[in-house]
């Protein structure tokens, strides 16, 4: 068995990539990042971490369900946001 560790083995030219300046890096497969989709973006970062979720069975009416699905990516947590936000004025 090898006790060697990864991480000596790396084959990263770092000189190379210190002396890069921006213009040799290569973006040609990188969208460009558009207003439009910068004012979609969703920072994450410093969130708490999710409590544990169960899944669970529940009928609602279909017409409802249809407009949250309307709204995109992410419906079941926004149902989840405003199900929290009425249990939290109601308690």
């Amino acid at each position: 068995m090898n006790n060697e560790h990864i991480s000596s083995k790396s084959q990263t030219d770092w000189q190379r990539l210190d002396a890069m300046t921006d213009e040799d890096i290569d973006l040609s497969d990188c969208p460009e990042i558009t207003p439009e989709l910068f004012a979609k973006a969703v920072v994450k970062k410093g969130l708490p971490i999710a409590k544990n979720k169960a899944q669970v069975t529940l009928r609602i009416d279909s017409d409802v369900l249809e407009w949250f699905k309307s709204q995109g990516r992410g419906y079941q947590t926004q149902i989840n946001a405003l199900l929290r936000a009425y249990m939290e004025a109601h308690e």
